[in-house]
């Protein structure tokens, strides 16, 4: 059985912490969940005026492909309210990307994969380092650690939320294997 992994983020803005668990949760049945980070509180991109987000990142393992596993995100996304609009910074209940799979290098509907959000947004690199510190970009050669020290928390206005991070922690725990 030939498992892949993909990291994943997460962000919501719309009862954040309420529908990021549900998310995690919604992954965890539908893929062996193998860690979770801590979430992070950021400012808004682009249309500025609306509630910070909740921002954390996952480790998943799945047999399915990177295809299948977007059309899933997607039916999570909608089945906890998302509605897409034309403003990509729209406010929304939960938004999840695939970021990295394995360790290839593809184009996936419109995104590229690894998502080059990656080494522009410090509430995916930073999240994402702390459960894969060592895993190595396939272009750049830096490992998630490497990236995530390029960023600077006070510049990004990221403040660690660890009362919804001990939710999601504690809700996931009994299913992380070893990373």
């Amino acid at each position: 059985m030939m498992l892949n992994r993909a990291y994943l983020s997460l962000g919501s803005n719309i009862e954040p912490a309420i529908n990021l668990v549900k998310a995690v949760k919604i992954l965890a049945k539908e893929t062996w969940l193998v860690a979770v980070s801590s979430v992070w509180e950021t400012s808004p991109l682009g249309t500025t005026d609306q509630p910070n987000y909740l921002n954390a990142t996952a480790i998943v393992e799945t047999q399915l492909t990177a295809e299948q596993l977007k059309q899933d995100i997607k039916k999570i996304e909608y089945g906890l309210g998302r509605v897409r609009q034309l403003d990509k910074f729209a406010p929304r209940p939960i938004d999840i990307d695939i970021i990295l799979f394995n360790q290839q290098i593809f184009t996936l509907g419109r995104r590229q994969i690894p998502d080059p959000e990656l080494l522009e947004r410090s509430f995916v690199a930073i999240p994402l380092a702390e459960i894969a510190p060592t895993y190595v970009h396939p272009e750049t050669d830096q490992t998630l650690q490497q990236i995530a020290q390029a960023f600077r928390l006070e510049e990004h206005n990221m403040q660690l939320r660890p009362d919804v991070t001990q939710v999601l922690q504690q809700l996931s725990s009994l299913q992380f294997k070893e990373v």
